[in-house]
């Protein structure tokens, strides 16, 4: 196993203590009126409604007209979807929405939130989509709980917010961890995944062989292995109002659309790290992914994984991706027995979605759309 220097994880500022929120994050918050979450959600906890740089929440060719704050505080954006919480797995999640038609259920990656699928949900729903937008376990606004960040039980929350919705089935449409969890949801539910498009994230056994046998993979992880120190990471994470968080963004973006990240766009992802213990249980699953290799429950999932995905897929990856490097992505066509199509777009970095709003949507609803997509 190649470990390299954790330093790479370096701090950003003096380190305050875990989950601390800035001065202009704090006070009571104006609802927004969605359904209040439980003692641990943070809508009844979270900070006050941010003060920074206006939030673009119009649909995709519109995003960058600056509006006004949001009044749902940093996670309950305004736009033209709607927010509400669901109940699945034992936990309560929040979930943005528009669009009727079948299921299409988005899934964030690190440092984000619901929030960076926002030109994927008018996208998908001027198509004929119902399009959901949900925050994982720990982040945004669903519960932070003490434990149950596994993939596997990541997994079933997914599936349970499907059935939560009242649907038959979805198709998953994942990014970063959410691509991760996406490919175990389609592996232990294939029942409740209609199609898979994972987005920057290779199949979670291929992913575990590029980390421990690609030196060059290795190092581009490296922020992973400086996860597993305790405590620091989480302080790092939320030092000068997420300074770092800022700074993983600009890294990983590709140069080729030098108008993503704009400050407007980091000011959001910086103030929803913020919020009390969601640095922490951003960090957790990737804890679990590398401390529980030579344990018994981390064994059991990578040989659980073996299962091939037998759901249409559709891999999409940037050729300049820094995190993930393109030939560790590449292979994870090997775990699928289904109609495989892989799409690299040119130029691009971590965030394709969000890099080429207009050329990742559309690439994704002509998918979604062909009833035959091709190997």
């Amino acid at each position: 196993m190649t470990v390299p220097d954790s330093s790479a994880f370096g701090p950003v500022g003096p380190v305050g203590p875990e989950g601390q929120a800035s001065p202009a994050d704090r006070g009571d918050r104006a609802g927004s009126g969605s359904t209040s979450g439980p003692a641990n959600s943070p809508d009844s906890t979270g900070p006050a409604t941010p003060t920074g740089p206006a939030t673009p929440t119009g649909p995709t060719g519109s995003t960058d007209a600056p509006v006004p704050a949001a009044s749902g505080g940093p996670v309950r954006i305004d736009g033209p979807w709607t927010h509400r919480d669901v109940a699945a797995n034992g936990a309560r999640f929040h979930i943005a929405e528009l669009g009727d038609g079948p299921l299409v259920l988005l899934l964030h990656g690190f440092p984000q939130f619901w929030w960076t699928w926002r030109h994927q949900l008018t996208a998908l729903a001027d198509a004929g989509f119902r399009a959901v937008a949900m925050d994982l376990r720990g982040v945004g606004g669903s519960d932070r709980t003490p434990r149950g960040y596994d993939p596997a039980n990541l997994a079933l929350d997914i599936t349970g917010v499907i059935r939560s919705l009242g649907e038959p089935d979805a198709a998953l449409v994942g990014h970063d961890m959410g691509g991760y969890l996406a490919w175990t949801a389609a592996v232990m539910r294939p029942k409740l995944v209609r199609r898979l498009v994972v987005s920057s994230m290779p199949h979670p056994r291929r992913w575990r062989s590029s980390m421990l046998s690609d030196f060059a993979q290795s190092r581009a992880g490296s922020y992973i292995w400086g996860f597993q120190r305790p405590w620091v990471p989480e302080r790092q994470l939320v030092a000068d109002d997420a300074a770092l968080v800022g700074r993983l963004i600009h890294e990983w973006a590709g140069p080729r659309t030098p108008e993503f990240p704009d400050d407007a766009t980091v000011d959001v992802y910086r103030r929803a790290m913020c919020i009390p213990s969601t640095a922490h249980c951003s960090i957790e699953p990737y804890r679990w992914m590398v401390r529980s290799l030579a344990r018994p429950d981390g064994i059991q999932f990578n040989r659980r994984m073996k299962l091939p995905v037998r759901v249409p897929t559709l891999h999409l990856h940037g050729s300049l991706d820094p995190a993930i490097r393109t030939r560790s992505a590449a292979g994870s066509g090997e775990y699928v027995e289904a109609p495989y199509r892989w799409r690299l777009f040119d130029g691009l970095g971590h965030f394709p979605h969000e890099e080429d709003p207009d050329g990742f949507s559309a690439e994704l609803i002509n998918w979604l759309k062909d009833p035959e997509p091709d190997r």
